[in-house]
């Protein structure tokens, strides 16, 4: 399985941006998981943030390492970046020596098994800085009802808030949470998808956030 996404990633890095990002839907995901990033990292003073699972370095800019296990993405990464630090590695094995002041990874868990997550925690637990901050988005139980093995493997994973914690061991402290994506806008019209966008944020803050689409935690090492 995990050579069939490696090969499924590798082959769709030249196109990633146009064909994910570069439609209406995926335009309106990038906005909000922007405003929600842009929002955290104000008046923070990080030396080292980890964008793990970069890709193509969609988000790069609010990093300052990144790391995919797909070369050919972060082939196009470093093309738009040529300033970052990336390297090749995995959620659960970090190509990296430094402390962390933070890691974000979008994406990404979606993929993986409850026990994939337990070690992408510990792996982060292990690669931040006391007290240092992860973030990382996951499909919501509330949204995602009966999860079953997919053939094609996206998004057949989903949690709760605490379910994150019941599995961290008490590793992690939840510090906020936000929603992505409450309104189904994949069946509006496209012409009427960007004004939806503004409340479809402010919505996602409020204790709608649990029956958003993704949620995005905020958990810092204890």
């Amino acid at each position: 399985m995990k050579t069939s996404i490696l090969e499924y990633y590798d082959n769709l890095a030249k196109t990633y941006d146009e064909n994910r990002f570069g439609n209406s839907y995926g335009k309106y995901i990038d906005h909000e998981e922007r405003s929600f990033l842009t929002s955290f990292f104000k008046n923070k003073k990080y030396s080292k943030v980890l964008d793990l699972g970069c890709g193509t370095g969609r988000l790069l800019n609010f990093a300052t390492h990144g790391t995919d296990f797909s070369e050919e993405m972060l082939n196009v990464a470093q093309q738009k970046y040529p300033e970052k630090i990336l390297a090749k590695g995995e959620i659960s094995k970090i190509p990296f020596n430094d402390e962390f002041d933070c890691i974000f990874c979008f994406h990404v868990i979606m993929h993986q098994s409850k026990e994939e997550t337990k070690t992408f925690l510990n792996e982060c637990y292990q690669k931040l800085r006391q007290n240092g901050t992860l973030i990382f988005d996951y499909p919501t139980r509330n949204r995602r009802k009966v999860v079953s093995l997919q053939e094609d493997w996206h998004a057949n994973n989903s949690f709760t808030a605490s379910e994150i914690l019941e599995i961290s061991k008490g590793q992690w402290k939840i510090k906020n949470t936000a929603g992505i994506l409450l309104f189904p806008i994949h069946r509006f019209p496209k012409s009427v998808r960007k004004y939806f966008l503004p409340l479809d944020v402010f919505l996602c803050k409020t204790f709608l956030t649990n029956w958003a689409s993704y949620n995005i935690v905020v958990l810092e090492k204890i």
